[in-house]
């Protein structure tokens, strides 16, 4: 009997230790199993996301350019090459750069939107002149700062009036004035403070030779970042109640789609490949700036014509095919704010935030852009001014004489 109760405790004891030993080892499989799927599905979500990012557009074929720059430049040392390999490794990434400013916007609000896309609106520019500053070349940053206004006022303006016109022969091209002129007035403004230090240069009435030139270009610089500051404020707090389209049918709502565009990666995603895109242009942009003078010498291009031409162009050549495709969409309002958002970014922003830095790093860099350069940029602005202007005149004097005829 006590046996018995003896055989049946020690019986109930091994199956009490085998259940505990049971359920400890379904808890380390389950665990296990939460780990492998944990694992899978950050696998999964990353994949996804250089997808996205990468395989998304077909301007990134011409990503492998840069690694290929890269081991061009380590094999043969060939600057040209690595000078053209460079220009369009940059292209796909500055591309990717504005997408994932984009993506990050969404998350964050227009207001903080806003002040990042002002921010790396311009980030490429802005990372080669800083290479350019460190080496000592200050012609390349002040000609290819020029080069991305004279470009996206000129070249970007007139393709998207032109591709515009030729895909809608017989349909007007309206766009919101009120925001043409106050970028027109920035733009001026702009001028005016490029205008000074050069006119100051060229009329020999410095006090100090080299040094008042100097002190007044970073006096502008810094009126105009303040400026610059103010336009944000009120452009990101007060524009919907400031501005106000031509006519009521002035932009037709028949793509309710586009406005209701929803991210296509995560808060986190976004600020991991905004660190990723702008460190890998950061190291193109050097190989770049180091090749600017064997590729002029190798391929027999003016060191002048690579930075008002070919750099601005490279920087901006997302923005370019954004503004035509917009003109082409009809909305030419949208590819007035790209082209002249951008000159207005660079003219009261970038190239007065690298004279700052020039400051600050103890590099001479000024705003006398020298005389032909200073009149081409004041000939550009007061064209493109006037055209904005007269544009709307000419077109309802044009429906005026349609519906009388």
């Amino acid at each position: 009997m006590g046996s018995g109760e003896g055989k049946s405790s020690v019986e109930l004891r091994d199956e009490s230790v085998s259940g505990s030993v049971l359920t400890k080892g379904s808890m380390f499989s389950m665990k296990e199993v939460g780990e492998s799927f944990g694992r899978r599905e950050m696998w999964r979500r990353v994949m996804d996301s250089i997808k996205i990012a990468i395989f998304s557009d077909k301007i990134n074929l011409l990503i492998p350019c840069g690694p290929l720059a890269m081991l061009v430049d380590h094999l043969t040392h060939h600057h040209g090459w690595v000078f053209f390999l460079s220009l369009l490794g940059i292209i796909p990434l500055a591309e990717r750069l504005g997408w994932a400013t984009e993506q990050l916007a969404f998350y964050t609000g227009p207001t903080v939107g806003g002040l990042l896309n002002a921010t790396f609106g311009n980030a490429t520019e802005l990372i080669i002149s800083m290479y350019a500053m460190k080496h000592g070349m200050l012609r390349v940053v002040q000609q290819s700062l020029l080069g991305s206004i004279l470009s996206n006022m000129l070249l970007v303006l007139g393709c998207a009036f032109f591709c515009g016109g030729i895909v809608h022969p017989h349909k007007p091209q309206v766009f919101n004035k009120s925001n043409a002129v106050m970028s027109s007035g920035l733009l001026l403004m702009a001028v005016m403070g490029l205008l000074f230090p050069t006119v100051l240069h060229f009329t020999h009435t410095e006090l100090h030779f080299g040094k008042s030139e100097l002190a007044l270009s970073r006096f502008s610089s810094c009126i105009m970042l303040i400026a610059y500051g103010a336009y944000l404020f009120f452009q990101l707090t007060g524009q919907e109640n400031s501005y106000s389209p031509i006519t009521e049918e002035a932009i037709p709502d028949n793509d309710n789609s586009d406005d209701d565009e929803s991210p296509d990666i995560s808060k986190y995603e976004s600020i991991i490949w905004l660190s990723i895109l702008t460190l890998t242009i950061s190291v193109l942009s050097e190989y770049l700036v180091n090749t600017i003078e064997g590729a002029s010498i190798a391929l027999n291009i003016p060191i002048a014509f690579i930075s008002v031409i070919l750099l601005p162009i490279v920087g901006n050549a997302a923005e370019h095919a954004s503004a035509i495709i917009f003109a082409v969409k009809d909305k030419l309002d949208i590819s007035l704010g790209v082209a002249i958002g951008s000159s207005t970014q660079i003219s009261m922003f970038a190239i007065p935030f690298c004279v700052v830095v020039g400051w600050i790093i103890g590099v001479p860099l000024d705003l006398n852009f020298q005389l032909f350069e200073t009149a081409t940029l004041i000939m550009t602005v007061l064209v493109v001014a006037f055209m904005l202007q007269v544009l709307p005149i000419l077109e309802n004097l044009t429906c005026m004489s349609s519906s009388v005829m």
